[in-house]
Formats: C-alpha cells, structure tokens, sequence
C-alpha cells in the first residue's frame, strides 16, 4: 500500500493548508470509509449520498494519522492533519494516478460486459505461480473503487491486475488513464449498461475508452469474435499491439480440441506445442476467459507449466457459476453476482449441459439496466429455457415475470412458477427441492438472489 509523508501527499494531491508541524506524518494506505479506517491510514472523505466530512473526527478517532479536505466545505476540525483540495473525488483519483507513476509494476487492465472478474481471477491465478501479484478485492472497480485498488499495491508488488467497471460513456477512459496499462483486456460486448448507451455499438465505444491510457507499446487483447471490436485497429494514434483470441480460426489465439464434463473443461490452443489446459470450472464461455488469461501469460514470457499451475489452483471470486454440495443432497450453482441475456444464456446452456441429476431447477430474477427493450430481452430469455434440458423454472420479479410468461406456453403451470415476493419464492423452493436435485440460481445484483442460495443452505444472515 502507499506509505508516504503528509508533504508528499499534499504535492501528489495538488493540495495546501498542511501545517509544517504535520508535514513529516507517514501515511500508511488510504481509507474512504470512516468505519473501516486501518491504524495510520490517510481519510478522504467523498461526497456521495452521505457527506464524508461529517465523519472526519471518526476516522481520525479510529486511527486515521490525517484527512483530506475540500475548500470550499465549512468548519474544518482545528488540530487534525488536513490537506485541503478542490475536490476529494479528484483528488482520490490524482494520488492514484501519481502514485501508479511511482510503481514499477506491470499493470494489467480488464474490462468487458461479462467475464471480466473471472478473467481477473485467471490472469492471477497463473502469474501468482511467478511474479508478486496485486489483483482487484470484490467489486472495486469503479471511480472510487480502482484509484483505492491501485493505492492497495505495495511498491514490491510486480504486477497489478486491475478491473474496470462502468455504468456511461467517459467512465473507463478515466480509469484507464488512472491505471495506465501495460495490458489491456476487453471480454467481450454485451448488453448490459444499454439503458444509459442505448446500443451495443456505444457499450462497445465505452469500453474501446480503455486504449486511453494504455502505454505506447502496449498490448490490447480483445475478443475477436465481435464484430464490434474490429475497430480496434483504426486507432492509430497510439503505438500499440493486439492480440485477438475467441472460438474462430482467424483470432491470433483460439481453442481447439475442447472437450466438457460436469466438473471440468479441458481444450488446446491453436500451437503445434500447445499442452492441454484444464479449468476445475462449468460453462464453456470460460475457455474464453482463459484465452484471455493465457495471453497475458505468454506476454510476460510464463512458461506452460506455470500457466496448467495457475489455471488448476484457479480461486474465482464468489457467486460465479460456484459449484455448492449442500447437506441435504441437493447441489447449487450459485451465479447470484450479476445478470445479462448473455450471462444468462451461458450460464443456461452450460446448465444444459450437466448430467447426473434427477431433476434440473432453474431460478431466474429481474436482469436490470437494458433499457426500453428489457420486456423483449426477458420474453428471448423464456423462449431459450424452453429448448434445453430444464425440468422446472422458478422466478422472482416483476420483469421475470415475462420470462415465466414464454417458458409457459411450452412448459405450462406446473413446470414454470413466477415470484414478486421473495420469501414466498424461498418457501416454496425449499419444500421442493429434493435429493440429487441441480439448482441454477442466476440474477442480477440489484435482486439480491444470494437470500435464495443462503435460505438453501440453511444459512442464517
């Protein structure tokens, strides 16, 4: 983590107002969160729907050695460190980007509509068998969320792998000229965030804002099959190169001899040397991730042995497709973080595609932020259910409903039942579920679908 002196701090920030008499104070890592301040740390407090400035005293109480603060805010507590800035969002975001000027670690950027946390956890997994990795904690992505990951590395850190979330146009331009990758990672377009960018070309225009910040020979690896990324080579204002990966002969790395089983997939890629590569995973949209990972390996020179390491001691971050034996007999997948129509359709598919199990049981909630046409994109998702191997379907939500809906009119009443309340959802599925049962559990953030999975499992929150 950043550990520097106050009067570094006030020049990194573009600051004034430090008294002398505080200007040699080390800070020891950066908190936002008054209750969550760790002993030395320098507090910024932001201006969100709670001001952080009334929580100042708090954090410097519970061991915080100094504060930001803005200008223009009244009353500034006497006797405290304090640096004073315009803004302390942008501040945050300076000391970021300063700081990552310092580090010599290569930093890896990843963004993409799905994918991009999985991918993440791959690209550490397989560098972590050789260099000191830094990667992304939890959903630390955003405007506040990487310029804190970055100020999280340590300066004998060797690489930093870092993700980049975004909900309009600007946001991962901002993020990538903070962060200034040595490699950049687009998973792939989807769907998500059409609400606000009203189309799939301008959600792939918003993530295309990575190559911002790149450095001049940089590397971008992109999903080649998107016809929507073919852009990438237009930008000829930086001097970079690109490596594309995906499912076709004409991406530089693609997969071939793919073969899938209920708990692992193992494929080659496209070398005459290529190994066989396994991932402890279901779904075989992860091969895609993996190719993305393992050119990021082959670009920092890690060896295939190191890479089979990395991908067979994978750790992916919860409630993704997360594979769960419960006491009674019954097994859930958990992919309760987020949802898409193309997460969706994936998760479905490889659902589809197990075996084994009496009976499949698919929970499915509202997927939000799609915008004027999300009433279609839920009936599409009704409509897919009904050509694989699904034996009930249970919904939760008022735009659920309408995936109920299509998936009736195949199924009928008894297979599909649809839920706006969830502790009525949760009553049911628990009286139902059996033994050797399979349960898919899939929604977006906003619905909160991890109650299932826990009430499931008798886990009490």
């Amino acid at each position: 983590m950043i550990k520097r002196k106050l009067n570094e701090i006030q020049k990194m920030v573009s600051g004034s107002g430090l008294k002398s008499s505080f200007e040699k104070i080390q800070i020891d890592g950066v908190s936002i969160d008054s209750r969550a301040v760790n002993e030395g740390n320098l507090f910024i407090p932001i201006v969100r729907i709670k001001d952080g400035h009334n929580y100042v005293k708090d954090a410097i109480d519970n061991g915080a050695a100094a504060s930001l603060w803005e200008k223009d805010y009244p009353n500034p507590p006497k006797d405290i460190p304090l640096i004073f800035v315009d803004n302390t969002l942008l501040a945050l975001q300076k000391l970021a980007t300063n700081y990552r000027k310092q580090l010599s670690a290569k930093v890896i950027g990843v963004t993409g509509s799905n994918g991009k946390t999985t991918t993440k956890d791959m690209i550490y997994s397989i560098l972590s068998t050789r260099f000191k990795v830094h990667k992304t904690k939890g959903n630390l992505n955003s405007e506040y969320g990487l310029p804190l990951t970055l100020l999280a590395v340590s300066e004998d850190d060797e690489v930093a792998v870092l993700e980049m979330g975004m909900s309009n146009r600007g946001e991962i331009e901002t993020l990538s000229m903070i962060a200034q990758p040595d490699i950049a990672i687009i998973t792939m377009i989807g769907s998500s965030h059409i609400a606000t960018l009203g189309s799939r070309e301008e959600i792939a225009n918003a993530k295309l804002e990575i190559i911002a910040g790149i450095k001049d020979n940089g590397l971008l690896i992109f999903y080649g099959d998107e016809p929507l990324l073919k852009k990438v080579n237009k930008n000829g204002d930086k001097k970079l190169r690109y490596t594309s990966f995906g499912i076709s002969e004409k991406n530089d790395i693609y997969q071939t001899n793919v073969q899938v089983n209920s708990e692992k997939i193992q494929f080659k890629i496209n070398s005459k040397e290529s190994p066989t590569y396994s991932l402890n995973l279901i779904g075989k949209h992860n091969i895609n991730n993996a190719l993305a990972a393992i050119s990021v390996a082959k670009e920092l020179e890690i060896t295939d042995e190191e890479i089979i390491i990395g991908l067979e001691e994978l750790a992916l971050s919860g409630m993704r497709m997360q594979q769960i034996k419960s006491d009674h007999g019954y097994t859930i997948i958990n992919d309760a973080w987020n949802a898409s129509p193309n997460s969706v359709q994936a998760a479905i598919e490889t659902f589809h595609e197990l075996s084994g199990y009496n009976r499949k049981i698919l929970i499915l909630s509202d997927m939000l932020e799609l915008g004027e046409n999300e009433i279609d994109y839920h009936k599409e998702i009704g409509k897919l259910i009904v050509q694989h191997n699904i034996d009930f379907l249970f919904t939760y939500g008022e735009l659920a409903k309408f995936i109920s809906i299509e998936a009736q009119k195949v199924f009928g009443m008894e297979r599909v039942i649809s839920y706006v309340d969830k502790k009525s959802l949760i009553d049911k599925v628990k009286g139902f579920v059996k033994p050797n049962d399979a349960i898919l559990v899939k929604g977006s953030r906003g619905m909160a679908l991890e109650d299932v999975v826990n009430a499931l499992l008798d886990v009490t929150q």
